[in-house]
């Protein structure tokens, strides 16, 4: 198991809860909507589960998430596409912006503006996504640590990280709902569980100006209404 990472606690792009209601709302539907083209219920497609979770965390109305559900039914659905881009930061950092899009081309050029912006560039598929791995995210909090590290290793994570108050469970993407239910068993419930796109390494940014231009390329990205999520290797010390 490692041991303390700042990465856990770098990630200086804005939360759901910083952007505009309309938008946030947006985003937590294309998600479902893409989630539920594996399948319609919860209860057989865990990714869609998640998706309806973090809606529900956000105050999402159900009948929101109904819709979008509804939508895997409809044309809409046939012209939503989910799509992962790979990005060049400054100082040789790495991203991966996840989007889920109905019109491809303007994604394209919304993402470009703003690398182009912030000094980066999109690149060619394959050549960042090698830097990451995919893994299972359970996040337990407010829990004594050392009792829910160990419960965590006998749950069957693979990996941990410890950031103050909070231990980062990572998993192998196949065995997150099986873990996840294993800690909630053994009282170590979460409402913090997803799948993240792990760097393998870091890039150590020192430079207070570059560190300023990376973090505010990130915040930018997330703000796209056809982003959902961006993972990327920088590692600013706080």
């Amino acid at each position: 198991m490692s041991g303390h990472s700042k990465w856990s606690s770098i990630k200086h792009q804005k939360g759901l809860a910083d952007q505009k209601r309309g938008a946030v709302f947006s985003k937590l539907a294309n998600a479902i909507t893409v989630a539920a083209r594996g399948g319609t219920d919860p209860e057989l497609n865990f990714q869609l589960r998640l998706a309806i979770d973090r809606a529900g965390d956000n105050n999402m109305p159900k009948d929101n998430i109904e819709r979008a559900i509804d939508r895997v039914k409809g044309t809409d659905a046939s012209v939503m596409e989910e799509i992962v881009f790979e990005a060049y930061g400054p100082g040789g950092t790495a991203f991966l912006i996840e989007t889920a899009t109905t019109n491809r081309n303007r994604t394209v050029s919304d993402i470009r503006a703003i690398l182009n912006k912030f000094d980066g560039k999109l690149a060619e598929s394959g050549s960042v996504g090698y830097l990451f791995k995919k893994r299972g995210q359970i996040i337990l909090e407010n829990f004594d640590v050392a009792t829910a590290e160990l419960a965590a290793i006998e749950a069957g994570a693979i990996d941990l990280e410890i950031d103050d108050d909070k231990v980062f469970v990572y998993t192998d993407p196949k065995e997150l709902e099986f873990v996840r239910r294993r800690l909630a068993e053994a009282n170590f419930s979460s409402n913090q569980v997803s799948f993240e796109h792990q760097p393998t390494t870091t890039v150590l940014i020192t430079e207070p100006k570059l560190a300023e231009r990376i973090i505010k390329l990130s915040t930018a990205l997330t703000r796209l209404d056809d982003v959902i999520k961006i993972s990327s290797n920088f590692d600013i010390p706080i």
